[in-house]
């Protein structure tokens, strides 16, 4: 899938301009609230795997992992065998780590028994770490935001009792960021505004 980057538009300063997949994911996705559990949890695994590698990286090979894990559903990720680790590691497309793709299928596993066993909303558990609403930052430089916060931490911590893996605070910063629990879109980009509104 290709995409046209939109000139003169002010972005975040981590965005490479003349790359029209960054600058797409940047004026789409990045810090537009996310409710969906499932939709959540793909994410979750996603920034999971960017660990120790820079989120380019990822975008390069997202839509391959998508249909690779199946879109990191988790009802389908709980049912993968031996010859589905095998099938990943050997996919070029992808991460081949073998403990990203263990991580991928044991967080499934973590996720449906929240659901079915535990009577636990993934996507409500998720937003009550930040009070149900994202938090609107206003940072006029993205170097300004942090690499983790309380939040983070808190949810960290709990994620990683209940066994969950690459569940680190600065990677759950960085999920909580993308998914739009956080606002740190610098004050003068041009998706600050559209995602301080889309908290509301």
């Amino acid at each position: 899938m290709t995409y046209d980057v939109i000139p003169d538009l002010p972005r975040c300063g981590w965005v490479p301009p003349t790359d029209p997949l960054y600058t797409h994911y940047h004026d789409t996705e990045w810090g537009r609230p996310i409710r969906d559990s499932k939709a959540l949890f793909s994410k979750l695994i996603q920034d999971g795997q960017q660990a120790g590698l820079a989120w380019i990286t990822i975008l390069r090979k997202r839509e391959e992992m998508l249909r690779a894990y199946d879109g990191f559903d988790p009802d389908k990720l709980i049912h993968y065998t031996d010859k589905d680790r095998e099938r990943l590691l050997s996919n070029a497309g992808i991460i081949r780590s073998k403990l990203k793709v263990n991580a991928a299928i044991t967080n499934a596993h973590i996720f449906v028994k929240m659901r079915d066993e535990d009577g636990i909303d993934f996507s409500e558990y998720l937003w009550d770490f930040v009070g149900g609403s994202p938090i609107q930052n206003s940072w006029k430089d993205f170097k300004d935001a942090p690499v983790d916060s309380p939040e983070s931490i808190a949810m960290s911590k709990d994620m990683k009792k209940r066994g969950f893996k690459f569940v680190g605070p600065v990677i759950l910063y960085a999920f909580m960021q993308a998914v739009g629990m956080i606002n740190d879109h610098a004050v003068g980009c041009h998706a600050y505004e559209p995602c301080k509104k889309l908290g509301k």
